[in-house]
């Protein structure tokens, strides 16, 4: 993979060789990747993969007409005729009233701040077959755990590069590692399958093998031997795991484009109480080693850490600079721009902030409740809001599990569902969205 100043000079490279074709405006964005990956399963090694890959965008504009195109030809002759290709389409594309780059005055002023993103160490293949066999053997070490279905150590590189004509000119690197396993449990009553995973920026920073195995084969043990229960209006837990997708719905819906089509069920709630008072949701691009950090949005525009809720109060939509345009606001810095076509938004680093009470009080708050640990499908309705997912976990009586549960169905509205959830206490920031158990005080439960 290129290094950093090969990968700013190709974007600069585009861009000018687009204005040189015609252009008024133009960006480009290069990313690079390369990862290696190792998978075993039930102790014998069943794949090695190494892939390596990089693209670069240019998007370029003519008054108010765009047009984007995309390749992995970084040589001269190759810029070139991507940067006449482009200008061509856009000479055949209609007005957009709201196309262009972002404003130069709220570009970034000096260098990225440095993150602490990337380190130069990438284990090799038998260090990562290792800490996969590690893990395996770990999960199947635990009572009742029958079966694999394979366990996987990572690791990996990349980088991002982007350049605009107005003057950005700015690319960093980042590195990864990772390790996961599936496996079955066992008993007279049929089999249940689960999983765990870790990925982190550093290798010290990665869970230990051992410790994510453990964790897989327990999640799936506890989950032998389901019952039915009395489904109806009852309160519902999240698990950390599954809480996050209620942030995933709340992003969905701040999103800029989303917004600007009026197609949110959060279309008018800016500055309005969308959760209870006292919920905080905080998005920070800055984070140190941080899985979705950044030091500057796909536009070339600063990022900060800024609270998207505060108290309840709906505080800001993710608008990219088109977006924006059409909302009558400044974008926000929550660009997010891969090779091809024009930048969308969306959180980062994303979490709600953990509440005062404890896991266990909040399955002891209600007299039966159902604590979710794995969601099935998609049924969110992101105009109304309206939700409806499979779901399997623990029936609770009175702050004990029951029996784990499977086969349910949980619906609500997330206007409903936000507005009465509490955080627990029980936050740990170790992915790029992150969440405590969530209690929502009813929803409906269906028991197939």
């Amino acid at each position: 993979m290129r290094n950093l100043e090969h990968a700013r000079q190709a974007t600069r490279r585009a861009v000018d060789l687009a204005i040189k074709a015609g252009a008024s405006a133009a960006d480009a964005a290069l990313v690079a990747s390369g990862s290696s990956s190792v998978e075993v399963r039930m102790g014998a090694l069943e794949d090695v993969q190494r892939s390596e890959g990089e693209k670069l965008g240019l998007r370029v504009f003519l008054g108010q007409r765009v047009a984007s195109v995309s390749s992995s030809d970084l040589s001269e002759d190759g810029l070139a005729g991507l940067a006449s290709r482009a200008v061509a389409m856009a000479k055949a594309a209609s007005e957009d009233e709201y196309a262009g780059l972002a404003p130069e005055a709220m570009l970034m002023d000096g260098a990225a701040p440095d993150l602490d993103l990337y380190e130069d160490n990438e284990p090799g293949p038998e260090a990562l077959k290792e800490r996969a066999l590690e893990c395996e053997a770990a999960a199947l070490a635990i009572d009742k755990v029958a079966n694999s279905s394979g366990a996987s150590a990572s690791a990996s590189s990349s980088l991002f590069a982007l350049a605009t004509s107005h003057g950005v000119d700015a690319a960093f690197r980042s590195s990864g590692h990772g390790c996961s396993v599936a496996v079955i449990a066992e008993d007279a009553s049929g089999s249940e399958r689960d999983y765990a995973y870790h990925s982190a920026r550093y290798l010290a920073d990665l869970e230990d093998a051992r410790a994510i195995g453990t964790r897989a084969g327990e999640r799936a043990a506890a989950r032998l031997s389901p019952r039915r229960f009395e489904g109806g209006r009852m309160p519902v837990l999240f698990d950390p795991r599954v809480a996050t997708s209620l942030l995933s719905h709340l992003a969905a819906a701040l999103s800029g484009n989303a917004v600007a089509r009026r197609s949110s069920f959060l279309q008018d709630k800016m500055g309005e109480q969308v959760f209870a008072p006292g919920v905080t949701i905080t998005d920070d691009p800055l984070r140190k080693r941080g899985l979705r950090s950044h030091g500057f949005d796909g536009e070339g525009l600063p990022v900060q850490r800024m609270h998207i809720v505060e108290d309840g109060r709906l505080q800001s939509w993710f608008a990219a600079s088109a977006a924006a345009r059409q909302l009558g606001i400044d974008p926000t810095g929550h660009a997010i721009r891969g090779p091809g076509g024009a930048p969308g938004a969306g959180p980062s680093n994303f979490w709600i902030e953990a509440g005062e009470r404890s896991r266990a009080e909040l399955l002891g708050a209600h007299p039966r409740c159902f604590l979710v640990t794995e969601l099935i499908g998609q049924g969110v309705n992101g105009v109304t809001g309206d939700y409806s997912r499979g779901a399997a976990g623990f029936y609770v009586e009175h702050g004990e599990i029951v029996a784990p549960a499977s086969g349910a169905t949980i619906a609500a509205n997330l206007k409903d569902m936000f507005a009465t959830l509490e955080p627990g206490s029980d936050l740990e920031l170790r992915k790029g969205v992150d969440a405590p158990t969530l209690l929502v005080p009813e929803m409906t439960v269906a028991v197939g």
